[in-house]
């Protein structure tokens, strides 16, 4: 394995060979150090069984780790000069029939896209989706066991965050709907090309059943409305969504919740809680039995 990790000059070289210049458009930020491949790798805890979906491989530093350490992996790549290039870049130094790539968006594929079925999600996710890709993705794969991420690592504080935290919020709340999640260790910005100007944070996280029947899309639907006024209380921050402030009252004292609690001290329990009271007391405009309001999608 460690003969086939791409180094600085070849990932020069390929981008050169290839006429590829990163982009900030598409989040790209290239792994070139053999070592931090090595250190994700080991992080993610994979099983020689597992299957491996990788978003946004670029050049295949990643790719080539996480090949040497699954059954398959599944390489999610939106440009498609990169997704044209992997397989005879990963043929050359790797085990090419273990690895599918898909020239796709991340934020559109679906679970039939993916044979066999990934039980993994290791990436380095581009800064400018990678909230809104990790959470489509647990929506759209009951497969996936888990996974390790990359990510700035402001947005890494906020997904691990727990009540209370300053930075607790929206992608705190709906990453603990679907998984346990823990900070895994940063990452500086040397070890990219280009360098970005922020440090890099690992984020683990292990799928799990919250015993939960209260549809998705309206627990959703609160965590929302609660973020979006933050420091007002819940009363006031769910007032426009549950139909007024004394309906939001009612709302929160049939979830056992202080109407004068802010969301950032809510448990996504907690949540679960109100969205459910709301459903029962009729609250938060017309829902359709998905749990979603007409019209709409989910996060």
């Amino acid at each position: 394995m460690a003969d086939a990790l791409l180094g600085p000059a070849e990932i020069r070289e390929l981008a050169a060979r290839l006429g590829v210049a990163p982009t900030k458009k598409l989040g790209q930020n290239f792994v070139h150090d053999p070592n931090t491949v090595r250190r994700i790798v080991a992080a993610a805890g994979l099983t020689a069984a597992d299957v491996v979906l990788e978003v946004g491989p670029g050049l295949g530093s990643l790719t080539l780790g996480l090949l040497g350490a699954a059954a398959h992996v599944h390489a999610v790549e939106i440009d498609p000069v990169l997704a044209a290039a992997l397989p005879a870049t990963v043929g050359e130094r790797s085990d090419a029939g273990k690895l599918t790539v898909h020239p796709a968006d991340a934020l559109k594929v679906t679970a039939g896209l993916f044979q066999p079925a990934p039980t993994m999600l290791v990436a380095n996710l581009p800064y400018n989706v990678a909230v809104p890709v990790v959470l489509h993705l647990l929506a759209v794969l009951p497969t996936l066991r888990g996974g390790l991420v990359m990510v700035q690592k402001e947005v890494a504080d906020r997904l691990v965050a727990g009540p209370g935290s300053k930075v607790y919020g929206v992608p705190s709340v709906k990453l603990a709907w679907y998984a346990e999640s823990r900070a895994a260790g940063r990452v500086p910005p040397a070890v990219f090309w280009p360098v970005p100007n922020v440090d890099s944070g690992l984020v683990a996280f292990t799928r799990r059943e919250l015993d939960c029947d209260v549809p998705r899309g309206v627990v959703f639907q609160v965590v929302d409305a609660a973020f979006a006024q933050r420091r007002k209380t819940l009363r006031a921050a769910l007032a426009g969504w549950a139909g007024g402030a004394a309906a939001a009252e009612r709302m929160l004292l049939a979830a056992g919740v202080e109407p004068q609690a802010r969301g950032e001290s809510l448990t996504v329990r907690e949540f679960a809680a109100v969205a459910a009271a709301a459903i029962s007391l009729g609250h938060g405009g017309k829902l359709s039995a998905t749990g979603r309001r007409h019209g709409e999608v989910d996060s």
